[in-house]
């Protein structure tokens, strides 16, 4: 067998797959997001948001703010950028269609900053007052796998509600990777939010979440089934749980479908929920059940 006709005849077949082609977005081609630079940016919001902790510590103010500075213009300029290639990718527009967009939708971003650091503060605190194995709030910021994976949620959750395609995903996703921790960017979460340990957590799209609400490893925020169009589509409507404030769910609980959960509840670990629970429920599993699963309820 001669190797450079076996190596053309493949790259022929690999350039020219109907599958990739049906694939594609309209105008897709070419206008990806940069996987690289979404690494980036997430190390720059970290940098901004957890001053010195991420990078060489400044002991003089005015020097962090200097640095903080650069941090926040290299944030901006990479944002604008990336955005644009979202834009794109989404939609059949033109390159001087989306600059101006992409410029105002990048400085939104930056104006929500402050209110990013606010909220991660304070899932800092969250996980520092639930765990006594830590011993100050720099070991849960250096550390804990939760931090990283509020870091990319919050800025994907903004990012998503300025209407910015791709990018949310990318960023939870890439946590997830990291983490195992499984955060749709279209949850909503509180404030002083905990989550100890953490792999195996998945928190849906629709998921409401109080404030002082902490999870342990492996809890499911699901869905319990989801309706079709007359295309056989899934329908993209309210399908997760909601959870009041000061909820505590232990490890390996799944709660599933458009059901509340009362405020001050506690719902013990390996439990099954698929109802709502008043406020200040205590639910626990007491002994297996044979049942028959239907309408999704086996998931």
């Amino acid at each position: 067998m001669i190797p450079e006709e076996i190596l053309l005849r493949n790259i022929r077949g690999l350039s020219s797959c109907l599958e990739e082609e049906r694939m594609m977005l309209p105008n897709g081609a070419g206008h990806f997001p940069s996987m690289d630079s979404m690494r980036e940016l997430m190390r720059l919001v970290r940098e901004v948001v957890f001053p010195d902790f991420f990078d060489k510590q400044r002991e003089s103010t005015k020097i962090r703010e200097y640095f903080i500075g650069i941090g926040i213009e290299r944030l901006y300029s990479l944002l604008k950028r990336e955005i644009s290639h979202a834009l794109r990718f989404n939609h059949e527009r033109g390159a001087n269609d989306v600059d101006t967009e992409s410029r105002e939708l990048a400085l939104r971003f930056i104006d929500t900053l402050p209110e990013i650091k606010r909220l991660l503060y304070t899932d800092v605190r969250a996980m520092y007052d639930n765990d006594p194995a830590v011993d100050n709030y720099g070991e849960v910021i250096l550390c804990y796998p939760v931090v990283l994976a509020m870091v990319n949620y919050r800025v994907a959750h903004s990012l998503l509600k300025l209407g910015i395609p791709v990018i949310p995903r990318i960023l939870t996703e890439l946590a997830h990777s990291m983490t195992g921790i499984d955060i749709h960017p279209g949850a909503e979460i509180g404030e002083y939010f905990a989550i100890d340990h953490g792999t195996g957590v998945v928190i849906g799209e629709t998921c409401i979440i109080g404030n002082h609400v902490t999870l342990y490893q492996g809890v499911t925020l699901g869905a319990k089934n989801f309706s079709l169009d007359s295309h056989g589509h899934p329908v993209n409507v309210p399908r997760h749980p909601i959870i009041e404030d000061n909820v505590t769910v232990y490890s390996n609980s799944s709660i599933l479908g458009r059901i509340t959960v009362g405020h001050d509840s506690i719902i013990g670990g390996n439990v099954w929920l698929t109802y709502s629970v008043p406020p200040e429920s205590r639910i626990l599993q007491r002994k297996a059940v044979a049942t028959t699963f239907t309408d999704g309820l086996g998931i």
